[in-house]
């Protein structure tokens, strides 16, 4: 019996809050302070969403957290069109906090690879890429 399309829908959507969640957790362990999850901005097909926003003395880190059987499936999921919605998205969120403004930001990706602590990819990309 096939799985309908909105139970696989929920599971992936648990399975992504369960990698949110140990990103963050991981992420505070290393002194980062977590300033947004699942941020969105936009409607509809054009919506952006950052998984999480965090920071660490002046630098901003705007983090999609992939959860995948490699590190390289999870970096090539992160497609084109997927990196313009989050830079916008992070635009967004920038012009809402003007106390941000003097810091750095950069685009990271946390991964989730089977019995593996998250892996956190640094300036996994920059706007323009």
């Amino acid at each position: 019996m096939r799985e309908n399309d909105g139970a696989k829908r929920r599971r992936a959507q648990s399975l992504g809050r369960l990698a949110e969640s140990q990103c963050v957790a991981t992420l505070r362990e290393a002194g980062w302070s977590i300033l947004a999850r699942r941020f969105r901005c936009g409607r509809g097909v054009e919506a952006g969403e950052i998984d999480l926003i965090a920071r660490q003395g002046h630098l901003i880190a705007f983090i999609e957290v992939k959860a995948r059987d490699s590190l390289e499936a999870a970096l090539a999921a992160v497609s084109p069109r997927q990196r313009a919605r989050i830079a916008q998205s992070a635009d967004v969120f920038l012009q809402g906090q003007p106390e941000l403004a003097a810091c750095d930001c950069r685009f990271d990706v946390m991964v989730l690879l089977p019995g593996c602590p998250p892996h956190h990819v640094a300036d996994a990309w920059r706007v323009g890429d």
